[in-house]
C-alpha cells in the first residue's frame, strides 16, 4: 500500500485520502461507527465555506487527524486504536466548526456596531446617542449570555440524550446503565467489536462527567459452577474497565466487582431469562458521592 503524504501547503482532503487508501488495498479497510461519524462530520465541515474561510488551520489539523484514523482503518489496526483516532478527529472537526462560528459571531457584532454608529449619526443628539448605545450594549450582553446559556444547555441536552440512548436509570445508588451479553462472546471475557463500540460511548459520557466515579459490576446466569461464574463475571467487569482506561478514562475512577450468578433479574428456568441475567451494569456516582453496596 502506498503511503499518503500530507503537505502543509496543499492538504489532501480526508475523504479523497480514504478513496486512495481503499483503491490501493486488496481488501476493504476496517471501519467503525465512530470513524463513519467522523467522516460525515468532516464532509459537513469541508463543505461549509465559512469553515474553509475562517478556520483553515483548524480544518487542516482536522484533515490530518482524520487521515490518521483512516490510515489506521486501512492498516486494520485494532478497533480501539481506530476509535481513539476517530474520536480525536471528531474533536478537531468540532474545533474548526466552533472557530468558524465564533468568527461569524464577531462579524455580526462588528456589523451591529457599524449599524449603531449610523443610527447615532442620524439621530444628531448626544442624549439619544447615549441611550441607544446603552440599549445596544445591554442587548449584546444579553445575546452573549443567552448564547452561553444555549451552549451549556445544548451540551447538557446532548449528555442527557446519550444517557437516554444508553437507557440509564436513576437509582438510590446512582445512574445505572445495563449492558446485556452482547458485550462478550459466549463464556468469554474479551470485549467483542460491539462491546468496544459500546465502551467508547460510555467513555464519552464519562469525559463529560469528570467528577463521577464508576463501578463496573459483572453478572452471569446459573449455568456452570458458582466458582466459574464468579471468576468469569469479575474478568468481564475488568475487561470493561481496561477498555475505558485505554480510551483515556483514569483507572482510579473505575472500580470493578463480579457477582457471578447472584442478584439475578430473572429466573434461570429458560434461555431467554438466562440471557437477561448475563449482563454488565455500570453505576455512575452522583455529585461525587460514594456508590453504595448492593443489598
Amino acid at each position: 500500500m502506498k503511503k499518503i503524504i500530507m503537505h502543509k501547503s496543499h492538504a489532501i482532503p480526508a475523504a479523497f485520502a480514504l478513496s486512495v487508501l481503499m483503491a490501493a488495498c486488496s481488501s476493504t479497510p476496517t471501519t467503525t461507527s465512530l470513524l463513519d461519524q467522523a467522516r460525515g462530520d468532516y464532509l459537513a465541515a469541508q463543505g461549509n465555506p465559512a469553515v474553509a474561510r475562517d478556520a483553515p488551520a483548524e480544518l487542516q489539523q482536522a484533515t490530518e487527524a482524520l487521515d490518521r484514523a483512516n490510515a489506521a482503518a486501512a492498516h486494520r489496526d485494532s478497533l480501539n486504536t481506530i476509535d481513539s483516532l476517530a474520536y480525536a478527529a471528531k474533536q478537531r472537526i468540532a474545533a474548526a466548526q466552533e472557530v468558524a462560528r465564533q468568527k461569524a459571531a464577531e462579524r455580526q457584532v462588528a456589523d451591529a456596531s457599524r449599524q449603531r454608529d449610523q443610527v447615532l449619526v442620524q439621530e444628531r443628539t448626544q442624549e439619544a446617542d447615549q441611550q441607544r448605545m446603552k440599549a445596544q450594549q445591554a442587548q449584546a450582553q444579553a445575546q452573549s449570555a443567552n448564547a452561553q446559556a444555549q451552549a451549556a444547555n445544548a451540551q447538557a441536552s446532548a449528555l442527557q440524550q446519550e444517557l437516554a440512548d444508553l437507557k440509564a436509570k436513576q437509582t438510590d445508588r446512582g445512574l445505572v446503565i445495563t449492558f446485556g451479553d452482547v458485550l462478550f462472546n459466549v463464556d468469554q471475557a474479551q470485549l467483542s467489536a460491539q462491546g468496544m463500540r459500546t465502551a467508547a460511548r460510555l467513555a464519552d459520557v464519562l469525559r463529560q462527567q469528570p467528577a463521577s466515579s464508576v463501578l463496573v459490576e459483572g453478572f452471569t446466569d446459573s449455568t456452570g459452577s458458582a466458582a466459574h461464574n464468579l471468576e468469569l463475571s469479575q474478568r468481564r467487569a475488568e475487561a470493561v474497565r481496561n477498555a475505558l482506561a485505554g480510551m483515556g478514562i483514569a483507572p482510579d475512577r473505575i472500580a470493578t466487582r463480579g457477582y457471578g450468578e447472584a442478584y439475578p433479574v430473572a429466573s434461570n428456568d429458560n434461555a431467554g431469562n438466562r440471557q437477561l441475567n448475563r449482563r454488565v451494569e455500570i453505576v455512575l456516582s452522583q455529585n461525587g458521592a460514594p456508590i453504595a453496596n448492593r443489598h
